[in-house]
Protein backbone atom coordinates (compact mmCIF):
# COMPACT_ATOMS: atom_id res chain seq x y z
CA UNK A 1 0.00 0.00 0.00
CA UNK A 2 3.17 2.44 0.27
CA UNK A 3 2.83 2.46 -3.48
CA UNK A 4 6.55 3.50 -4.96
CA UNK A 5 7.75 4.12 -1.70
CA UNK A 6 10.67 2.29 0.07
CA UNK A 7 11.94 2.24 3.18
CA UNK A 8 11.34 4.04 6.54
CA UNK A 9 11.26 7.51 7.55
CA UNK A 10 11.71 9.32 10.97
CA UNK A 11 8.29 9.83 11.85
CA UNK A 12 6.66 6.94 10.20
CA UNK A 13 5.19 4.25 12.23
CA UNK A 14 5.40 0.07 12.48
CA UNK A 15 1.80 0.08 10.62
CA UNK A 16 2.09 3.22 8.23
CA UNK A 17 3.37 6.07 6.81
CA UNK A 18 3.69 9.46 7.93
CA UNK A 19 1.34 11.69 5.45
CA UNK A 20 3.30 14.92 4.57
CA UNK A 21 2.23 16.87 1.91
CA UNK A 22 -1.55 17.14 3.36
CA UNK A 23 -2.75 20.97 3.38
CA UNK A 24 -1.73 22.45 7.06
CA UNK A 25 -5.51 22.54 8.01
CA UNK A 26 -6.41 18.78 7.24
CA UNK A 27 -3.66 18.75 9.50
CA UNK A 28 -4.31 20.87 11.93
CA UNK A 29 -7.94 19.28 12.16
CA UNK A 30 -6.65 16.07 14.73
CA UNK A 31 -5.36 18.51 17.31
CA UNK A 32 -9.08 20.30 17.44
CA UNK A 33 -11.04 16.65 17.05
CA UNK A 34 -8.59 14.64 19.54
CA UNK A 35 -10.45 11.79 20.28
CA UNK A 36 -12.28 9.17 17.48
CA UNK A 37 -15.66 9.81 18.82
CA UNK A 38 -15.86 13.48 18.30
CA UNK A 39 -14.98 13.11 14.75
CA UNK A 40 -17.18 9.98 13.70
CA UNK A 41 -19.26 10.65 10.79
CA UNK A 42 -22.05 8.10 10.43
CA UNK A 43 -23.65 6.95 6.48
CA UNK A 44 -26.10 4.21 6.16
CA UNK A 45 -27.33 2.81 2.96
CA UNK A 46 -29.11 -0.26 1.25
CA UNK A 47 -28.40 -2.72 -0.58
CA UNK A 48 -30.91 -4.13 -3.53
CA UNK A 49 -29.80 -7.42 -3.65
CA UNK A 50 -32.39 -9.66 -6.03
CA UNK A 51 -29.67 -10.10 -8.94
CA UNK A 52 -26.94 -10.68 -6.17
CA UNK A 53 -28.49 -13.62 -4.57
CA UNK A 54 -28.55 -15.33 -8.13
CA UNK A 55 -24.93 -14.47 -8.26
CA UNK A 56 -24.23 -15.56 -4.50
CA UNK A 57 -26.08 -18.84 -5.62
CA UNK A 58 -24.07 -19.28 -8.71
CA UNK A 59 -20.96 -19.34 -7.02
CA UNK A 60 -22.13 -22.16 -4.03
CA UNK A 61 -23.07 -24.11 -6.72
CA UNK A 62 -19.71 -24.21 -7.67
CA UNK A 63 -16.73 -24.21 -5.32
CA UNK A 64 -17.32 -21.55 -3.19
CA UNK A 65 -20.19 -23.24 -0.91
CA UNK A 66 -20.01 -20.48 1.60
CA UNK A 67 -19.65 -17.20 -0.34
CA UNK A 68 -21.97 -14.74 1.26
CA UNK A 69 -22.63 -11.21 1.69
CA UNK A 70 -20.00 -10.66 4.24
CA UNK A 71 -17.65 -11.53 1.42
CA UNK A 72 -19.24 -9.65 -0.86
CA UNK A 73 -19.14 -6.27 1.74
CA UNK A 74 -15.34 -7.35 2.41
CA UNK A 75 -14.25 -7.58 -1.15
CA UNK A 76 -16.14 -4.31 -2.01
CA UNK A 77 -14.51 -2.56 0.73
CA UNK A 78 -11.03 -3.81 -0.47
CA UNK A 79 -11.38 -2.83 -4.00
CA UNK A 80 -12.62 0.91 -2.75
CA UNK A 81 -9.53 0.89 -1.25
CA UNK A 82 -7.89 0.08 -4.11
CA UNK A 83 -9.09 3.09 -5.77
CA UNK A 84 -9.96 5.31 -3.02
CA UNK A 85 -6.25 4.75 -0.58
CA UNK A 86 -7.12 7.68 1.77
CA UNK A 87 -9.84 5.53 3.24
CA UNK A 88 -6.92 3.30 4.99
CA UNK A 89 -5.54 6.43 6.65
CA UNK A 90 -5.28 6.28 10.30
CA UNK A 91 -5.03 8.97 13.08
CA UNK A 92 -2.73 8.30 15.90
CA UNK A 93 -1.12 10.96 18.01
CA UNK A 94 -2.86 13.84 16.45
CA UNK A 95 -1.11 12.64 12.67
CA UNK A 96 -2.53 11.45 9.83
CA UNK A 97 -0.78 8.09 8.38
CA UNK A 98 -0.69 5.72 5.43
CA UNK A 99 -1.71 2.23 6.51
CA UNK A 100 0.56 -0.12 5.01
CA UNK A 101 -2.09 -3.26 4.66
CA UNK A 102 -5.25 -3.23 4.44
CA UNK A 103 -6.19 -5.00 8.15
CA UNK A 104 -9.74 -6.46 8.64
CA UNK A 105 -10.61 -6.87 12.10
CA UNK A 106 -13.80 -9.43 12.74
CA UNK A 107 -15.35 -10.62 15.88
CA UNK A 108 -16.25 -14.26 15.79
CA UNK A 109 -17.95 -17.05 17.93
CA UNK A 110 -16.22 -20.40 18.27
CA UNK A 111 -19.62 -21.70 18.12
CA UNK A 112 -22.96 -20.78 17.10
CA UNK A 113 -24.26 -21.31 20.52
CA UNK A 114 -25.82 -17.75 21.84
CA UNK A 115 -23.75 -18.27 25.08
CA UNK A 116 -20.48 -19.20 22.86
CA UNK A 117 -16.81 -17.21 23.39
CA UNK A 118 -16.20 -14.21 21.61
CA UNK A 119 -12.92 -13.89 19.71
CA UNK A 120 -11.39 -11.28 17.77
CA UNK A 121 -9.69 -11.86 14.34
CA UNK A 122 -7.28 -10.15 12.18
CA UNK A 123 -7.07 -10.41 8.14
CA UNK A 124 -4.56 -8.86 6.22
CA UNK A 125 -5.40 -8.39 2.35
CA UNK A 126 -4.03 -6.67 -0.51
CA UNK A 127 -5.59 -4.12 -2.93
CA UNK A 128 -5.74 -6.63 -5.60
CA UNK A 129 -7.62 -9.30 -3.97
CA UNK A 130 -10.36 -10.71 -5.93
CA UNK A 131 -13.65 -11.94 -4.01
CA UNK A 132 -12.28 -15.80 -4.35
CA UNK A 133 -8.81 -14.11 -2.33
CA UNK A 134 -11.39 -12.61 0.39
CA UNK A 135 -13.29 -15.74 0.52
CA UNK A 136 -10.04 -17.74 0.88
CA UNK A 137 -8.48 -15.80 3.17
CA UNK A 138 -11.30 -15.00 5.75
CA UNK A 139 -12.74 -19.11 5.91
CA UNK A 140 -9.31 -19.74 6.42
CA UNK A 141 -9.05 -17.68 9.90
CA UNK A 142 -11.97 -18.27 10.76
CA UNK A 143 -11.71 -21.80 10.40
CA UNK A 144 -8.31 -21.65 12.13
CA UNK A 145 -9.95 -20.07 15.29
CA UNK A 146 -12.75 -22.56 15.57
CA UNK A 147 -10.39 -25.22 15.64
CA UNK A 148 -8.24 -24.44 18.05
CA UNK A 149 -8.69 -25.32 21.57
CA UNK A 150 -6.38 -22.76 22.29
CA UNK A 151 -6.50 -18.70 22.85
CA UNK A 152 -5.41 -16.56 19.93
CA UNK A 153 -3.03 -13.56 20.65
CA UNK A 154 -5.74 -11.22 21.31
CA UNK A 155 -6.82 -13.49 24.22
CA UNK A 156 -3.63 -14.65 25.32
CA UNK A 157 -2.78 -10.45 26.08
CA UNK A 158 -6.21 -9.84 27.69
CA UNK A 159 -6.06 -12.98 30.14
CA UNK A 160 -2.30 -11.48 30.62
CA UNK A 161 -3.67 -7.97 31.75
CA UNK A 162 -6.59 -9.40 33.76
CA UNK A 163 -4.29 -11.10 36.11
CA UNK A 164 -3.20 -7.80 37.15
CA UNK A 165 -5.06 -5.82 40.37
CA UNK A 166 -7.38 -3.01 38.75
CA UNK A 167 -4.74 -0.33 39.93
CA UNK A 168 -1.74 -1.57 38.25
CA UNK A 169 -4.40 -2.65 35.19
CA UNK A 170 -5.55 0.97 35.01
CA UNK A 171 -1.81 2.01 34.88
CA UNK A 172 -0.87 -0.80 32.57
CA UNK A 173 -3.35 0.71 30.13
CA UNK A 174 -2.29 4.06 30.70
CA UNK A 175 1.22 2.86 29.51
CA UNK A 176 -0.54 1.49 26.36
CA UNK A 177 -2.08 3.87 25.73
CA UNK A 178 0.91 6.68 25.90
CA UNK A 179 2.94 3.74 24.16
CA UNK A 180 0.48 3.90 21.22
CA UNK A 181 0.77 7.48 21.18
CA UNK A 182 3.95 7.81 20.10
CA UNK A 183 4.25 4.39 18.42
CA UNK A 184 6.22 2.30 20.90
CA UNK A 185 3.96 -0.24 20.26
CA UNK A 186 5.67 -3.58 20.21
CA UNK A 187 4.73 -5.05 16.66
CA UNK A 188 3.25 -8.25 18.38
CA UNK A 189 0.79 -6.22 20.46
CA UNK A 190 -0.87 -4.63 17.18
CA UNK A 191 -0.92 -7.58 15.45
CA UNK A 192 -2.96 -9.11 18.63
CA UNK A 193 -4.88 -5.92 19.19
CA UNK A 194 -8.38 -5.71 17.64
CA UNK A 195 -8.47 -1.90 18.11
CA UNK A 196 -5.65 -1.27 15.57
CA UNK A 197 -6.37 -2.25 11.75
CA UNK A 198 -8.05 -0.72 8.53
CA UNK A 199 -11.89 -2.02 9.28
CA UNK A 200 -13.57 -3.64 11.86
CA UNK A 201 -16.75 -5.48 10.52
CA UNK A 202 -19.89 -6.69 12.13
CA UNK A 203 -22.55 -9.12 10.32
CA UNK A 204 -25.88 -8.45 12.21
CA UNK A 205 -27.96 -10.60 9.63
CA UNK A 206 -26.51 -13.79 11.09
CA UNK A 207 -28.07 -12.99 14.21
CA UNK A 208 -31.91 -11.96 12.58
CA UNK A 209 -31.46 -8.14 12.94
CA UNK A 210 -31.00 -4.81 11.67
CA UNK A 211 -27.20 -2.83 10.90
CA UNK A 212 -26.50 -0.73 13.81
CA UNK A 213 -24.72 2.72 14.03
CA UNK A 214 -21.36 0.95 16.20
CA UNK A 215 -18.93 3.57 17.54
CA UNK A 216 -15.09 3.58 17.05
CA UNK A 217 -12.61 3.18 19.73
CA UNK A 218 -10.71 6.11 21.09
CA UNK A 219 -7.65 3.35 21.82
CA UNK A 220 -5.82 2.31 18.59
CA UNK A 221 -6.24 4.05 15.05
CA UNK A 222 -9.76 1.77 13.63
CA UNK A 223 -11.27 4.79 11.17
CA UNK A 224 -13.90 2.60 10.07
CA UNK A 225 -16.45 0.15 11.27
CA UNK A 226 -19.46 -1.35 9.26
CA UNK A 227 -22.28 -3.31 10.03
CA UNK A 228 -24.72 -4.69 7.87
CA UNK A 229 -28.11 -6.33 9.07
CA UNK A 230 -30.26 -9.38 7.82
CA UNK A 231 -32.48 -9.51 4.48
CA UNK A 232 -35.20 -7.55 4.44
CA UNK A 233 -38.33 -7.32 1.73
CA UNK A 234 -39.99 -4.35 0.28
CA UNK A 235 -43.13 -3.46 -1.94
CA UNK A 236 -41.96 -0.63 -3.70
CA UNK A 237 -43.58 0.97 -7.23
CA UNK A 238 -41.13 0.28 -10.36
CA UNK A 239 -41.06 2.45 -13.45
CA UNK A 240 -44.18 1.03 -15.32
CA UNK A 241 -46.80 2.05 -12.16
CA UNK A 242 -46.72 -1.85 -11.43
CA UNK A 243 -46.16 -3.11 -7.64
CA UNK A 244 -42.99 -5.19 -7.33
CA UNK A 245 -40.94 -6.92 -4.42
CA UNK A 246 -37.67 -5.95 -3.77
CA UNK A 247 -35.14 -7.42 -0.96
CA UNK A 248 -32.82 -5.21 0.59
CA UNK A 249 -29.69 -5.58 2.93
CA UNK A 250 -29.11 -2.23 4.93
CA UNK A 251 -25.52 -1.39 6.28
CA UNK A 252 -24.85 1.28 8.20
CA UNK A 253 -20.66 2.84 8.27
CA UNK A 254 -18.98 4.66 11.27
CA UNK A 255 -15.95 6.55 10.02
CA UNK A 256 -13.14 8.67 11.15
CA UNK A 257 -13.68 12.11 9.33
CA UNK A 258 -10.41 13.38 10.00
CA UNK A 259 -8.39 10.88 7.31
CA UNK A 260 -9.62 12.70 4.81
CA UNK A 261 -12.27 15.51 3.55
CA UNK A 262 -16.47 14.48 3.40
CA UNK A 263 -16.21 15.00 -0.14
CA UNK A 264 -13.78 12.11 -0.51
CA UNK A 265 -15.19 10.10 1.91
CA UNK A 266 -18.82 10.62 -0.04
CA UNK A 267 -17.56 9.63 -3.23
CA UNK A 268 -15.50 6.78 -1.65
CA UNK A 269 -18.80 5.66 -0.28
CA UNK A 270 -20.60 6.02 -3.67
CA UNK A 271 -17.25 3.68 -5.28
CA UNK A 272 -18.40 0.57 -2.17
CA UNK A 273 -22.10 0.71 -2.83
CA UNK A 274 -21.32 0.43 -7.12
CA UNK A 275 -18.84 -3.05 -6.70
CA UNK A 276 -21.38 -4.49 -4.05
CA UNK A 277 -23.96 -3.44 -7.25
CA UNK A 278 -21.74 -5.09 -9.32
CA UNK A 279 -20.10 -7.55 -7.62
CA UNK A 280 -18.97 -9.82 -10.93
CA UNK A 281 -16.20 -6.78 -11.24
CA UNK A 282 -15.04 -8.25 -8.02
CA UNK A 283 -13.78 -11.76 -9.95
CA UNK A 284 -10.77 -10.02 -11.05
CA UNK A 285 -8.06 -7.61 -9.80
CA UNK A 286 -8.75 -4.16 -10.50
CA UNK A 287 -6.99 -2.75 -13.68
CA UNK A 288 -5.31 -0.39 -12.20
CA UNK A 289 -4.13 0.26 -8.37
CA UNK A 290 -3.52 3.92 -6.68
CA UNK A 291 -1.73 4.52 -3.65
CA UNK A 292 -1.88 7.79 -1.20
CA UNK A 293 -0.66 11.04 -1.07
CA UNK A 294 3.37 11.30 0.43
Amino acid sequence: MAGTYEGRRFGDRKEGRLLRSLPPFNRFIPYIMKNRNDATNLYSDALEISEIEHWLRDLRKSDWKGMGMLHLFLAAYVRTVSQCPAVNRFINGQKIYARNNIEVVMIVKKTMAVDAEETAIKVIFEPTDTIFDVYRKMNEKIEEIKAGDENNNTEDVAETLMKLPGFLLRFAVAVLKSLDYVGLLPQALLDASPFHGSLIITDLGSLGTLPVYHHIYNFGNLPFFLAFGSKRRAWEIDRTGQPVERKYVDYRVSMDERICDGAYLVNSMKYMKYFLSHPQELEEPPKQVKFDVF
